[in-house]
């Protein structure tokens, strides 16, 4: 039997080294190149990002999330995640450890799905940090169900002519390229009907109409796009897994939310042991009404309950990364995927909150970052799937391993397992009373 909480020596060397270097080399670049981590660098950025890039793939931490086959480390999703905590304290260090969101989905779905050609074009620059990808699927008017997507691909001889709007594209706008879903067969199910498009960016008729930020950012000044396709022609090789793939994007796009979502997650344990850790100093820093904030019950409620809820996030997300290693499929692992998905947001958001209230008015400042942590919970509530469609996934997968009563009563009825108890030990009671 196997049962162990102990990272090895060696991988904890790693996770030793790669916190210190995400405190003292890459965080920093959080404040001094801020907002430009999906940025095509600059000489003058790389001259600062590509030697710490370098130290990364020194140490064999570079596009851990692939296996060696796939062009990354093979680490695999429980060493990722111990990784990831460490990565989620900041913005840039999943960039410099080549695990950044949503390229590691896309270049997840093209190792698996696409061509020997399509990943010599593709996958390989992004493995190597040269460009950056967008993950194209929304649409304005469908939401949460991808069922209503209308853009549509139509063949035209040997390309294909994509036509349509999408919505909240991250990153399109530095992007090399997207990957644009599209339905290909209006006459079948959607589930069979959509197909993926492997689209450089600068191809014709690709028009990114506006640039659309988070809360509080100014108009037009995002990274999340909305895009008409108008007219775009691509040659028949664009079809994502090439021409075998038509019909499958459904398929496609699970594998890639599956490792989304979860690597999400993985990521906002840093985030919100971050927001726990400004807490405990600042209880510890701060005396008011004569005493310290850390004497106070409220502030001690909030730092347990902080402890708590970030403990038993953490545990179920590294159950569920190592379930996908054992599996290796996310399809098996659905159920504790969507769960990871549900209680994310509310963790984040819980001990931002907290944390801010602890730190009064510089908390509410724009001078501490509990505002974009409880702004980025809300993104996490949305993105990759809203929390209610993830709480209905939940309980569809807990409910087949259910059945229901086979009479009128619960099984569990007192009465009723009395009665079945009684029969089951009759002959002893008989001669209990017998001897009475």
């Amino acid at each position: 039997m196997a049962w162990d909480f102990e990272t090895d020596p060696e991988y904890q060397a790693q996770l030793d080294w790669a916190g210190e270097f995400v405190r003292e080399e890459v965080e920093p670049l959080d404040l001094v190149f801020r907002g430009q981590q999906y940025v095509p660098p600059d000489a003058r950025l790389r001259r600062v990002i590509d030697p710490l890039k370098e130290e990364v793939r020194k140490r064999r931490l570079w596009a851990t999330h692939l296996g060696p086959e796939l062009g990354g480390e093979g680490h695999g999703q429980l060493k990722l995640s111990l990784l990831n905590e460490i990565l989620g304290r900041s913005q840039w260090a999943p960039v410099i450890f080549g695990c950044q969101a949503p390229d590691t989905g896309n270049a997840e779905i093209i190792a698996h799905y696409g061509t020997p050609e399509q990943k010599e074009r593709y996958l390989r620059p992004l493995l190597d940090g040269e460009v950056f990808s967008c993950y194209s699927m929304t649409e304005p008017h469908a939401g949460s169900d991808p069922t209503q997507f209308t853009t549509r691909a139509v063949k035209d001889g040997d390309e294909w002519v994509i036509n349509g709007w999408k919505f909240f594209s991250s990153n399109a706008s530095t992007a090399a390229f997207l990957i644009v879903m599209a339905v290909t067969d209006p006459d079948v199910s959607p589930y069979q009907g959509m197909s993926m498009f492997l689209v450089p960016t600068d191809t014709p008729g690709v028009n990114i109409v506006r640039n659309i930020g988070l809360g509080g950012e100014p108009l037009s000044d995002g990274h999340h796009a909305l895009i008409h396709y108008e007219d775009v022609r691509v040659p028949a090789d664009a079809l994502l897994g090439g021409p075998p793939a038509e019909g499958r994007a459904f398929v496609i796009a699970q594998t890639r939310l599956g490792g989304g979502r979860i690597h999400h997650a993985m990521r906002t344990i840093g985030l919100a042991r971050k927001a726990l850790d400004m807490m405990c100093e600042r209880a510890l820093s701060r005396t008011t009404q004569g005493s310290l904030l850390a004497d106070k019950q409220f502030v001690q409620g909030y730092i347990a309950d902080s402890y708590a809820q970030l403990t038993q996030f953490r545990l179920l997300v590294l159950y569920t990364a190592w379930s996908i290693d054992k599996h290796q499929d996310y399809r098996k692992v659905r159920k504790d995927i969507a769960t990871v998905k549900v209680v994310m947001p509310g963790v984040l958001h819980d001990i931002a909150q907290r944390a801010l209230q602890v730190h009064g008015a510089l908390g509410a400042s724009n001078e501490m970052p509990f505002h974009q942590m409880i702004l980025g919970a809300s993104v996490m509530g949305i993105a990759d799937g809203p929390t209610e469609v993830h709480k209905v996934t939940v309980a569809r997968q807990v409910l087949r391993d259910y059945s229901p009563s086979d009479d009128l009563w619960p099984s569990q009825h007192i009465p009723k397992r009395l009665a079945a108890a009684r029969a089951k030990y009759a002959e002893y009671l008989e001669h209990e009373v017998g001897n009475q």
